[in-house]
């Protein structure tokens, strides 16, 4: 299987050069979006996709107020959980439809960014179901204008091809992918994660750090998403701890969402491995935050990998000015394991998820190869009993 897995990734890797994937247009700060809702000439109304919660925080206030300003109608959709479900997907169609919305425009994390993806998806592939745009290449069709700014520095869902979806009566997570699901565009504004509480800023910042990581790390690296990874890494070594420290430093803010996009950049073209496949499972069947599970997991799922992918690990650690040149490749990859671990322990990430069942480690991680093989590139392949290990490494054993 191993030979099947490989031509599959090498049929991906060609696919990305010869196809190619669409960048969103880039704007920052609140200027960003004065100039990108300068852009919209339609009559019609906005979609703003968001959650209960930021409408709450008043997040949205000064989003809606420039919609207002520029004179463009709009009508708000806040029903969307941390784990975005089909149902959310479904009832925002609808907002769309009976309000006759032509475009876009979702603030809030990854959840709220992938709902709106599939909201949009949904809008042009209207005799298509959510579960049946699942996989690769479902949706094939140009969708309306989307514009996603992001409230948490982690997802990179404003410049990925993925949008993840929750589906609660099998308890599975799964993706749809596809090049059209690129928003076209997506504005950074650092104020707008001023008030992420720092246990999700960590989280999230993690999360980021797995893309770039994994995308490095996996089979079908291009010198650009390379290129990305690189700098999304040294971004989130340098900035994170001084986001999760000091929620209003702006530049450490604005430097994670920079690093986030930089990530996003990377595993859309280099897809991840390993550690998303598991972490997957963990938000599915216990609804745990996927930045949490990466970060719990990221660490075990490296060490797994072992001296495979030391090389990688050293060219990082050399670009983060982690190392002096006379070391060796092995010196230099544990420099970085060091690093994160270090990192990890700042950010008081746990080892350990308290929601893991016992009797379920068996069928978590058969569901975790299933989602990887063979659509993840990862470095070196994980059996069953190998994967059951990692997830028994962050289960804390209840006493009897």
């Amino acid at each position: 299987m191993a030979f099947f897995y490989r031509c599959y990734h090498f049929a991906l890797k060609c696919i990305v050069i010869f196809i190619g994937i669409p960048n969103p247009r880039l704007y920052t700060g609140y200027s960003g979006l004065a100039q990108w809702l300068q852009t919209w000439q339609t009559e019609k109304p906005l979609l703003v996709v968001s959650d209960a919660t930021l409408l709450k925080l008043g997040v949205l206030k000064n989003t809606l107020a420039s919609l207002d300003e520029q004179q463009i109608k709009w009508h708000l959709y806040t029903d969307v959980a941390p784990n975005p479900s089909i149902e959310n997907v479904e009832n925002g169609l609808n907002v769309y439809n009976v309000h006759h919305c032509s475009g876009i425009i979702a603030v809030g994390g990854g959840s709220v960014l992938d709902c709106a993806k599939l909201i949009a998806a949904r809008s042009v592939k209207p005799n298509k179901s959510v579960k049946q745009l699942k996989g690769l290449f479902k949706v094939l069709k140009k969708l309306p204008p989307l514009c996603a700014i992001p409230t948490t520095a982690g997802t990179g869902s404003e410049t990925t091809v993925a949008a993840v979806v929750n589906d609660p009566q099998t308890q599975k997570k799964y993706a749809a992918t596809d090049f059209s699901l690129v928003p076209s565009d997506a504005i950074l504004i650092a104020e707008l994660t001023q008030s992420v509480p720092d246990f999700i800023t960590a989280a999230t910042g993690i999360d980021a750090l797995t893309h770039a990581i994994e995308s490095y790390i996996g089979k079908i690296g291009l010198n650009f998403s390379d290129q990305k990874s690189l700098q999304a890494i040294e971004l989130i070594i340098n900035n994170l701890p001084t986001a999760y420290n000091d929620g209003d430093n702006l530049v450490a803010r604005e430097n994670m969402l920079l690093a986030s996009f930089y990530a996003g950049q990377a595993f859309t073209r280099a897809s991840v491995g390993y550690v998303h496949a598991i972490a997957h499972q963990f938000g599915a069947r216990y609804g745990t935050a996927h930045g949490l599970a990466n970060s719990v997991l990221l660490m075990p799922v490296l060490k797994f990998y072992g001296p495979v992918i030391y090389p990688k690990l050293a060219e990082v650690a050399d670009y983060c000015k982690l190392t002096q040149p006379d070391q060796s490749i092995e010196v230099k990859a544990n420099i970085l394991l060091t690093t994160i671990e270090q990192l990890l322990e700042v950010l008081n990430i746990p080892k350990y998820l308290p929601e893991i069942q016992c009797g379920d480690i068996k069928e978590l991680a058969k569901a975790a190869l299933k989602e990887a093989h063979p659509d993840y590139p990862v470095p070196a392949f994980m059996n069953q009993a190998q994967c059951e290990a990692i997830i028994r490494e962050v289960y804390i054993q209840q006493p009897s």
